[in-house]
């Protein structure tokens, strides 16, 4: 641990959440007896655990760089990125080039991606259309569809540079109409940007880049300390500290969701290939030590052929050190006596991302309701949406928040406004009921905004 001043900071690469997908207790006993564990996370925690460290480290770095500004982000950048520079943005020249750095192969698959996630963005945004309707005669009423105006998006490169996060973000806000959107991106070992995540971002049809990492490039947004007004919007994903300032921004800007770390389950039977499989679950594991990984099966014999195939896989896996840990700290295998049993514990889970494997996947998707995004058949894989390849988003809810909440899309970054019409001659159908209502309530100056247009509707000449 550092210290900055009359600061401890912790290093903000580092990710101390602690998560695990775990069965709500009224669930488990809902099914009691329908299903049984063959395998279950050794790491007993609740789905998202804020650390008190980590809470406390980001408002103390919030409240310094809110009011030393500049100052505070430049030592904070040098203090956590060791990091020198005076100016953090990169030329739109070198924005422009960033191309040119990558291998041909790189920059064409990074094209590829791009495009497909604009198109599908470009289709979400056309079936948002705004309306007009009469509700009575003479009381007019309607939804526009307004994008906000600035948009932050953080750029995450850290052991795993996550080129596609610019299709998501900055790419679907200019889809949406966003007029300005910036974007920020850690500095690599080197002192300059990633490339490729460079170029994924001019590719997106992004404003401006930053240089800058952390919770002092969510700050320096959100306050307006980049040759910007402050933005209206903060996305992308991150560690625990960006996440953490995220929460703490939130009501100063929107924010797109928090994100804990990355999960994946199975729902997958007999006809299931297990190696298939077991790919798909440490596919999402290796995103780090605590990216939990789930399968719900109703076979067993399925179930413990993808245990087999998970080991056998793991020991030939560059990423062992981490999908390892991830599988055997988080990782869960859950047999279901039925499809209906299965069904229920999945939609219990509400996973980020779920692949449905099955003889009958058309009957799962027709049932299951929680999830940030599902895959469909044994030629789907979550990996073909991370890489932007398949077009949705990859910004997904974690820890169960797929119960209530949905992905980043087109649709966060506008505004559906309301607005009302009323004519003089729907004065009485509507005054009479508000004077009866605001009357009954003791409100006089809201009765008073209803009956002195009846009164005016009444008079001679009106």
């Amino acid at each position: 641990m550092e210290r900055f001043g009359n600061h401890c900071l912790v290093q903000h690469r580092e990710c101390p959440y602690r998560k695990g997908m775990r069965y709500s207790t009224p669930l488990l006993e809902r099914v009691q007896g329908k299903f049984r564990h063959l395998k279950s996370p050794l790491v007993d925690a609740p789905a998202a655990q804020r650390d008190p460290a980590v809470i406390n480290t980001v408002t103390a770095m919030l409240r310094d760089i809110e009011t030393r500004k500049l100052d505070a982000v430049r030592d904070f950048s040098r203090a956590l990125d060791n990091d020198d520079r005076r100016d953090f943005e990169l030329s739109a020249e070198d924005v422009a080039k960033s191309g040119d750095r990558i291998p041909r192969d790189l920059r064409e698959a990074i094209e590829l991606g791009s495009e497909r996630t604009q198109a599908f963005a470009r289709e979400q945004r056309s079936h948002l259309t705004g309306f007009e309707t009469e509700l009575c005669p003479g009381l007019v009423t309607g939804t526009r569809y307004v994008p906000v105006a600035r948009v932050g998006a953080y750029l995450p490169a850290g052991r795993f540079p996550l080129t596609a996060s610019a299709f998501m973000t900055v790419g679907v806000a200019k889809v949406a109409g966003v007029s300005t959107v910036i974007a920020c991106t850690p500095p690599q070992p080197d002192g300059g940007a990633n490339p490729a995540v460079v170029y994924a971002a001019h590719l997106s049809g992004v404003d401006r880049v930053f240089v800058l990492g952390g919770v002092q490039a969510l700050a320096a947004m959100a306050f307006g300390l980049l040759g910007e007004l402050p933005v209206d919007m903060l996305v992308g994903a991150g560690n625990a500290y960006v996440a953490e300032a995220k929460r703490q921004l939130f009501g100063t800007v929107a924010i797109d969701l928090l994100a804990g770390p990355s999960e994946v389950a199975v729902l997958s039977d007999e006809t299931a290939d297990p190696e298939m499989v077991a790919a798909d679950l440490l596919g999402q594991a290796e995103h780090g030590t605590n990216s939990p990984a789930a399968l719900v099966t109703t076979s067993e014999e399925h179930g413990r052929a993808v245990i087999a195939a998970v080991d056998r896989q793991l020991s030939t896996l560059a990423t062992e050190p981490i999908a390892g840990p991830a599988w055997r700290d988080y990782g869960v295998v859950t047999v279901a006596d039925d499809r209906e049993t299965a069904a229920l514990l999945m939609d219990d889970l509400a996973p980020e991302h779920l692949e449905v494997i099955t003889a009958d996947d058309d009957w799962y998707h027709d049932r299951l309701q929680n999830y940030g995004s599902i895959f469909l058949g044994p030629w789907s894989t979550v990996a073909y949406s991370d890489k932007g390849m398949a077009g949705t988003n990859h910004v997904l809810p974690t820890a169960g928040g797929a119960k209530h909440s949905a992905g980043l899309s087109v649709s966060r970054y506008l505004k559906p406004l309301t607005y009302q019409r009323v004519t003089r001659a729907a004065t009485p159908a509507l005054a009479h009921a508000v004077q009866i209502i605001s009357d009954s309530e003791g409100m006089a100056a809201h009765s008073a905004t209803a009956t002195r247009r009846l009164a005016s509707y009444g008079s001679p000449g009106s």
